[in-house]
């Protein structure tokens, strides 16, 4: 594992983004969308997470009318997405936890929060963890969190930022405060195109990758 610095970290962010083009930000959704649509995109693809989200939405007009129906209506409503019961049972766990606490299935009273406190609030929900609450945290607030999804666990691994069998969890811990706040949002989508396009998880495509320099694997690799 590297010495991991700030001024590394923003090289990798350079190189991505000169090779990517612009950075671009993801549609804004309010809180409460934005932290449904995290649980449903996790284990699938984004099209397929994005259609049972819309298919939801569709279905169920409004979040109390989710949090109140059967399970299994729930879950066939998002079914395309994945592991349906599972997911079907957080959202509707969640739902219920935020209407108990806020009176209403509203999350907008986070925005006055500062982030800390917003993070531990996002946290406390049930199976909500680092990733979620951080996905929530820069795409709906435009706080200065940094995800730690399967590709920017994999290219921070690779690149000997974090040890090798860390978990995500653990990955989040080491890297959250290391990255800087300016950069973020702008990583964390430059690290995922890098991981679906260069840095594989299988066949990576090392003998190309304008990291190849400073990453751990790519020197494993050439040796």
């Amino acid at each position: 594992m590297t010495v991991l610095v700030q001024d590394d970290i923003a090289e990798v962010q350079r190189r991505l983004r000169a090779t990517q083009g612009d950075f671009t930000p993801k549609p804004l959704l309010p809180v409460i969308d934005e932290l449904v649509a995290t649980v449903l995109s996790q284990h699938t693809s984004d099209v397929n997470s994005d259609r049972a989200f819309a298919q939801l939405k569709a279905r169920f007009p409004s979040w109390e009318q989710i949090a109140d129906a059967p399970v299994d209506e729930v879950a066939e409503a998002i079914r395309c997405g994945g592991i349906a019961n599972q997911k079907a049972r957080r959202i509707q766990q969640i739902l219920t936890a935020i209407e108990e606490r806020e009176g209403g299935i509203d999350l907008g009273r986070l925005n006055e929060l500062d982030d800390a406190a917003a993070e531990a609030y996002l946290r406390s929900l049930p199976g909500v963890g680092p990733k979620t609450a951080a996905c929530v945290l820069v795409f709906a607030m435009g706080r200065p969190a940094f995800p730690v999804d399967t590709h920017v666990h994999r290219v921070a691994r690779r690149l000997g930022w974090i040890p090798e069998n860390s978990t995500a969890d653990q990955a989040h811990e080491i890297l959250a405060p290391r990255v800087p706040p300016a950069i973020r949002y702008d990583l964390h989508l430059a690290m995922i195109t890098h991981g679906r396009k260069v840095c594989r998880a299988a066949r990576p495509s090392c003998g190309s990758c304008v990291l190849g320099d400073l990453c751990d694997y790519a020197a494993q690799e050439g040796s």
